[in-house]
């Protein structure tokens, strides 16, 4: 490839040391970085008939100016420029603010083309944009671009037009042309010169589709590399499970499995008996039975020789999860034990050696089973509840306890199919999306702050009952910037509402470790009646006899934090309640509250809250692994996103993949990120 594409941007006219560093800031220091710098919208300047045009929708018109403009000042350098132009066959009043310079350009009879915001009750428009002369001398398509300091759009538009006119042509082809073909996409240079300076909505569509499977090949191409090495470079032990007795342990279970508990089963043994590490997500909603799945698992493991772990976050839950597998596993022969900082002394020394001689079975318990006196004597499968609650270090710090064991990791966080496969790239993901047959659905309401007199006598009366309620506050304390109800506050509210009727406990983030696994527990006796909490409760919590759960702000959450939240009820026989105080100012949070009272299916929730909230804000601005597209977009490509990951996976099994020049570009960009460090996959 010519070395004259990566010529520095500098070469080009109007590019001074200044701009020059300015542009170096924005990412763009090569002629090919300006070529590939693209537009993040396009604003559409195609002429409408007013009739047609919506309240406050942008506009473009055609006009002769009517009469004298007229100028307005008001404050220290305020204007108001008001047009008349005829738009046959209406007489329209454009105003522009701050932009007196126009004035001295407009004569009655000038035609001029104005773009601005239509309000349709007052038959006026407000400008933002006007160019003299008619529109046909205009773009009708014009390309927006991220811009900074000196830099604007204009200049943009200046260097980039320059630019193809004198490197066009070194403009080479990134993406194989069979692939091209099968898709119909059109080349490169031409791509990119239709996103600069498109012409019609068709051309800049197809132009639009070709750099949307480009990022998402060229992603997935890295993210299936990574895949193929872990296996390949990591080869897993072979579990060969005695079938009979797995068969045998399924049918004796007090339940029967769902379809998708059958699917999911099926798929993590088939990992078991391959010969490479099983790396594979576990998503199930609140409730579909995932423990289930992790019993048979480790069973399945047991029978071929070897040991299990399963480690969760919080000592409540690690029991929770022993007394479940104890009832389920021991029956069958299964010796469990649980590990978690509250056993000491000789009992701890007596587990870790009966672990280390083999005699234990399963191991459940918190990080406490990353520490280094812990030994396993033959480690086969590791499984994690909620890994995103666990540091990357400390699942590997598990994971080299043993040989090289097969990983499952679990969540009760429904992730969009689009974002499973794209933030967890190089993990197989099994679903559960499937609810065991007779539970219960939890009835869910929106209520507004002034219904709480009526909202705290339902509660009541299930306390009465002797259940159980939740109350959720965004906030521990109240904070002068966000007018909503806080922990603290609540909790003074409601011990003096129920006087000395109930317990009440109250848990936020500020307490230590301890506290917050002592209220838990009070909690889960049933010596606190109403617990009034921040989000920390969300993850694990399973007490079967609380049936209300309100969450006070409730707009402030995104449905997949509502959803989590409401999933803390509904575990026992009764009927349980979930109830959204909420008075929302915008759409979208009418919206929310809306979808959340509608449906209890965690994926549909989750893909609408990705529809509302956006890749970035689903996983908290802190969540890394989410690429950054110029083009592509999770949400609304999905359906290219799936043939990227398909594609990508059969070409690098490919051999010509390997050895093919039409391949060259993406071999290439994988040595260059660093997949392959020097080695070919075989």
């Amino acid at each position: 490839m010519s070395k004259k594409i990566y010529d520095p941007v500098s070469v080009l006219k109007g590019v001074g040391v200044e701009t020059a560093t300015t542009l170096a800031e924005m990412g763009i220091c090569s002629v090919e970085d300006l070529l590939n710098h693209l537009p993040f919208r396009y604003d559409d300047l195609r002429l409408r008939d007013l009739a047609e045009v919506a309240h406050d929708e942008k506009i473009t018109i055609e006009g002769k100016v009517h009469s004298e403009p007229s100028m307005m000042y008001f404050g220290r350098k305020k204007s108001r420029l008001t047009i008349h132009l005829l738009v046959d066959p209406y007489l329209i009043k454009v105003t522009f603010f701050n932009r007196p310079y126009l004035k001295g350009k407009l004569n009655p009879q000038d035609i001029v083309t104005v773009s601005g915001k239509w309000d349709k009750h007052r038959q006026t428009i407000t400008g933002h944009d006007l160019k003299m002369g008619p529109h046909s001398e205009i773009t009708e398509f014009e390309p927006i671009y991220p811009t900074k300091g000196n830099v604007g759009v204009k200049a943009l538009r200046r260097f980039i037009t320059q630019a193809f006119h004198e490197y066009g042509e070194y403009i080479e082809e990134t993406l194989p042309e069979r692939l091209r073909v099968k898709y119909k996409l059109p080349n490169r240079k031409t791509a990119l010169h239709t996103m600069h300076f498109p012409q019609t909505p068709d051309e800049l569509k197809q132009a639009r589709r070709r750099f949307v499977y480009e990022e998402f090949l060229y992603f997935q191409l890295k993210m299936q590399a990574f895949r193929k090495i872990e296996r390949e470079q990591s080869p897993g032990m072979e579990q060969h499970y005695n079938l009979e007795k797995l068969k045998h342990f399924i049918t004796s279970l007090p339940f029967t499995l769902t379809n998708a508990q059958k699917k999911v089963v099926n798929e993590i043994c088939a990992d078991l008996k391959a010969p490479y590490k099983m790396n594979r997500l576990l998503q199930g909603d609140v409730g579909s039975g995932k423990t289930a799945v992790a019993a048979i698992a480790l069973f399945a493991s047991v029978t071929a020789g070897y040991q299990g772990a399963l480690m969760v976050p919080t000592e409540i839950l690690a029991e929770q999860h022993a007394t479940s597998l104890h009832e389920l596993l021991t029956p069958a022969g299964m010796k469990i034990a649980l590990l978690t900082s509250s056993v000491k002394g000789k009992k701890r020394r007596a587990i870790l050696e009966e672990l280390e001689n083999g005699e234990i079975d399963i191991m459940i318990g918190t990080h406490a089973l990353i520490q280094e006196e812990v030994n396993f004597n033959r480690l086969g499968l590791v499984i994690t509840d909620e890994q995103h609650r666990f540091g990357v270090g400390q699942r590997r710090i598990l994971r080299e306890k043993g040989e090289s064991p097969d990983v499952l990791f679990m969540t009760a966080t429904p992730i969009p199919r689009t974002l499973a496969i794209t933030v967890f790239g190089e993990m197989d993901v099994s679903v559960i999306d499937e609810m065991p047959l007779g539970r219960k659905e939890i009835e869910t309401y929106w209520a507004k702050h002034n219904m709480l007199d009526r909202i705290l006598n339902f509660v009541e009366a299930e306390l009465l009952k002797g259940c159980q309620a939740y109350v959720i506050c965004p906030l521990i304390e109240e904070s002068e910037k966000l007018d909503v109800q806080n922990a603290i506050d609540v909790f003074d509210m409601l011990s003096n509402h129920f006087q000395d009727k109930f317990i009440i406990g109250l848990m936020h983030g500020r307490l230590s470790s301890a506290e917050k696994e002592e209220v838990m527990k009070a909690y889960s006796d049933n010596q606190i009646q109403l617990l009034v909490s921040t989000t920390v409760v969300e993850v694990g919590v399973n007490v079967p006899n609380a049936t209300v759960m309100v969450i006070y702000d409730a707009e402030r959450f995104g449905l997949s934090q509502l959803h989590q939240l409401r999933g803390r009820v509904g575990r026992g026989q009764e009927q349980s309640y979930c109830i959204l105080l909420a008075d929302p100012k915008s759409e979208v949070g009418k919206e929310r509250m809306k979808i959340m009272t509608e449906t209890n299916d965690g994926f549909v929730l989750s893909e609408r809250d990705l529809e509302l909230r956006g890749p970035g804000d689903f996983f908290g601005k802190k969540q890394s692994g989410l690429p950054e597209f110029k083009v592509a977009d999770m949400v609304h490509d999905y359906r290219a996103l799936e043939t990227a990951r398909n594609d990508a996976a059969h070409l690098l099994e490919q051999k010509e993949f390997w050895e093919a020049t039409d391949f060259l570009a993406l071999r290439t960009y994988l040595e260059n990120s660093g997949v392959l460090a020097g080695e070919k996959l075989d």
